[in-house]
């Protein structure tokens, strides 16, 4: 079973200041936020229940069952992260590639202009006659 099959299937609910989010609301959060409602935030908070259940008891032998659970919460909330960093950075690399293809399409009409502005005027009737 898959973490994300797991986590529908169980109906895994995350803190965050605005309340439990669903796995599929995981998505729709910002990587980082000033106001505390960001993935983030949510790992950190599950990252903090996860190491309070984690506590070594010197009594009992028997595994929390909910370790096992916040764990896989964790990697779910971990996963979504590494994804949206992805994403941010291939857009990041579109932006640049497309911002340097404005400033070359720029020099490069510029340049045409000014190879216009050089040809003799018969050459520029010649032009105009073939169009």
């Amino acid at each position: 079973m898959t973490i994300f099959e797991r986590a529908t299937r169980e109906k895994f609910r995350y803190p965050s200041a605005k309340g439990l989010l669903t796995t599929e609301q995981l998505w729709e959060l910002p990587l980082t936020a000033r106001s505390g409602f960001s993935l983030d935030d949510v790992a950190k908070a599950v990252n903090a229940e996860l190491k309070a259940v984690d506590t070594e008891s010197f009594v009992s032998t028997e595994a929390n069952p909910a370790k096992a659970t916040l764990e896989t919460k964790l990697e779910v909330v971990k996963h979504v992260i590494a994804v949206r960093l992805t994403e941010d950075q291939a857009a990041k690399a579109a932006a640049a590639k497309k911002l340097e293809k404005e400033k070359l399409l720029a020099v490069l009409g510029r340049k045409q202009d000014a190879a216009l502005e050089n040809l003799t005027e018969a050459d520029l009737l010649a032009r105009i006659n073939n169009l």
